[in-house]
């Protein structure tokens, strides 16, 4: 592999030690390939560490392509607003305004839901739904159709509980509010303009000419290439972008900048505009995720196809913004240490760390009982000094009879708020969730992952 040759031709020390973290990251859980990309004033740096495949192996470099997942929703959001410019959409105005025949399948939901609450993840239905419905023109229109089964969890515009299946939706708009496909629409309307002309959707000539990357799964350590690779059509309004690291700089320029002509500098300001709290993922703008550091703000959005992980965030007080693709289950890791890393390397910021709190048994008991989604099921126990999460995959991505992937690791948490958790182990180390109680106070839903989670038994344990 090409992970230490690569660490030595970065001439930068900042950079170079941002990428040794990276690295040994990368061999201590055995993840193939990592790209990343900083752009800092008006310096950028990019390089490539490890393997394409592990069957196949060719090096990553800065320009590899990956699968950048729910980054796309990002970019979707950015189409739609350049919509609300030209005053062909409003953000408030119910969806079926612009598409009369949604169905969903709370008939009150599907009659009131707006723009907004597709980009703040406030719909409400179950989220996680995915299927493939060929490579035609009528895939999407398929997939939005095919929510109608899908059952509304928490209600309307109440709770960010993150919904893929509103982005289906957001999509779609896009599709028939300008009579083109999305994957056209995006090609014309924001990556030609942006000179993204490395982003891609098919897995047809033009990326298979190219240098790209394969998703990877981690079974008893070892990284075995995920199958299938495609994520399909349907889905590529919600993640199915491919690009290098070298390229989101380019799209990371834009929304540091002034809009290049395509969005007001007002309306990229809206995007990163606080609508509600999304919990452990921070505040909820217009697709975007925002968090404070004290001195500053970010914000960002993260990917995860089958076996590829990626992290997007940038900073516009500081001009700074990072990429990192990884091809590995648990990137997730990679660029999360990497992230906190550029904060310190390159912005002078360490985060204190949150103080835990202590509860008694009896009070962890009342959070204990099974919470489930589409694609996990989370039991929930006591340890000595909080709880622990027992996740179980259930599969479901991306089609609804792809199987589970690899086991995951029971998380220990304790306590930092009222009823806000720490994840304690990997693969969510850092990651912060919270319960949600109803009117009443009953806990309804553990939120992790930016999901909420239904309470479907309460058991004692």
């Amino acid at each position: 592999m090409n992970r230490d040759s690569a660490l030595k031709k970065i001439k930068d020390k900042r950079f170079r030690a941002l990428g040794e973290g990276i690295v040994a990251d990368m061999k201590r859980l055995n993840v193939p390939g990592v790209s990343v990309a900083v752009k800092f004033g008006d310096e950028q740096w990019s390089a490539g560490f490890g393997v394409t495949n592990v069957e196949h192996p060719l090096p990553v470099t800065g320009s590899t392509l990956f699968q950048i997942g729910s980054i796309t929703k990002t970019m979707t959001a950015t189409l739609l607003m350049q919509l609300v410019e030209a005053g062909r959409l409003d953000l408030d105005t119910p969806v079926r305004a612009y598409l009369p025949s949604l169905k969903l399948a709370d008939e009150s939901v599907a009659s009131r839901v707006t723009t907004r609450h597709l980009l703040t993840h406030t719909g409400g239905w179950m989220g996680d739904y995915f299927n493939q419905y060929g490579n035609g023109n009528d895939a999407l229109d398929k997939m939005v159709k095919s929510l109608a089964r899908i059952p509304q969890v928490t209600p309307l515009g109440v709770v960010s509980s993150y919904c893929n299946g509103g982005f289906h939706i957001a999509a779609r708009l896009l599709e028939v509010i300008h009579k083109q496909s999305y994957e056209l629409l995006a090609s014309l309307r924001l990556f030609g303009p942006l000179g993204m002309h490395e982003a891609f959707f098919y897995p047809d000539d033009a990326v298979m000419t190219r240098s790209y990357a394969v998703g990877h799964l981690t079974w008893d350590g070892v990284a075995t290439v995920a199958h299938p690779w495609s994520v399909g059509r349907a889905t590529n309004g919600i993640g199915g972008v491919l690009c290098s690291t070298e390229t989101m700089m380019r799209y990371a320029t834009f929304h540091l900048g002034d809009g290049a002509g395509i969005l007001r500098p007002e309306t990229l300001g809206a995007m990163r505009t606080t609508q509600l709290s999304a919990g452990g993922r921070g505040d909820m703008g217009l697709s975007w995720f925002g968090r404070n550091h004290g001195p500053f703000s970010s914000f960002g959005h993260g990917g995860a196809t089958k076996g590829q992980k990626a992290l997007f965030r940038f900073v516009p007080e500081r001009n700074f913004a990072i990429a990192i693709l990884t091809n590995s289950d648990l990137g997730n890791i990679v660029h999360d240490a990497a992230w906190s890393s550029a904060l310190a390397l390159y912005l002078d910021y360490t985060p204190a760390p949150p103080t835990v709190q202590t509860r008694a048994t009896e009070e962890l008991v009342a959070y204990t009982g099974t919470y489930q989604n589409l694609l996990s099921s989370f039991r929930v126990s006591t340890w000595q000094a909080g709880l622990v999460i027992h996740e179980h995959p259930r599969g479901g991505f991306p089609t609804p009879t792809t199987p589970a992937g690899p086991p995951v690791p029971d998380i220990r948490t304790q306590f930092i708020g009222d009823d806000t958790f720490l994840c304690l182990d990997e693969p969510r180390r850092g990651e912060v969730g919270d319960f949600i109680r109803d009117s009443d106070g009953t806990i309804q839903y553990m939120r992790i992952g930016g999901r909420a989670n239904p309470r479907i038994t309460e058991e004692r344990l």
